[in-house]
């Protein structure tokens, strides 16, 4: 029985939230949205927390999706979705996008234009560092110079190394220090 109570009620606070937001949708009305939005704005931030959001991108993402929910009340359909599944759908898309937006460089900090050239000083030290560093490569004991070349030249990680070799990872790690060591008193 308290089963049926609990689902009765779960339906009455489902309506109550159609109700309210069916309230903004038609009236724009401030104190249904109020209610919509002291209910559901700490959940939903509570909810970008939880997924890995910081505090401040949370509470901004909540603040951003009770806009879109007063603005596009008129978007909802009561007959594909719940009102807290609309609005956490909306929040999810809504930190993708943020999320997206924050890993894509803004067009003012892309290069335009050709890249200036190198100062010949420049180039010349460069051409001769990388000599040096051919020459001291090429001076390692032929175990740690091949790991390192796996490493490096061929952008393995040390385990991928070990599976391929069939060598420790310790004595993977402990040749590619070396290695490291004596390339940088090399090119002191």
């Amino acid at each position: 029985m308290s089963v049926t109570k609990k689902a009765l009620s779960r339906e009455e606070a489902d309506l109550q939230w159609v109700v309210l937001l069916l309230r903004v949708r038609d009236a724009q009305d401030r104190t249904a949205f109020a209610d919509l939005f002291g209910h559901f704005a700490p959940r939903l931030k509570g909810f970008l927390m939880k997924s890995g959001t910081s505090d401040a991108l949370a509470e901004e993402v909540a603040q951003d999706v009770m806009a879109t929910v007063w603005q596009k009340a008129h978007l909802f359909d009561h007959q594909r979705a719940s009102v807290a599944t609309w609005i956490f759908t909306i929040a999810r898309n809504r930190k993708i996008d943020m999320l997206r937006k924050q890993r894509r460089p803004e067009p003012e900090d892309l290069p335009w234009g050709p890249e200036a050239e190198p100062d010949q000083d420049d180039a010349l030290s460069l051409q001769q560092d990388t000599e040096k560093l051919r020459v001291a490569l090429a001076g390692l004991p032929e175990k740690q110079r091949i790991l390192v070349e796996r490493a490096f030249y061929g952008d393995l990680s040390h385990s991928e190394i070990a599976s391929e070799t069939g060598l420790p990872l310790g004595t993977i790690k402990s040749r590619i220090r070396l290695a490291l060591e004596r390339l940088r008193h090399e090119m002191k």
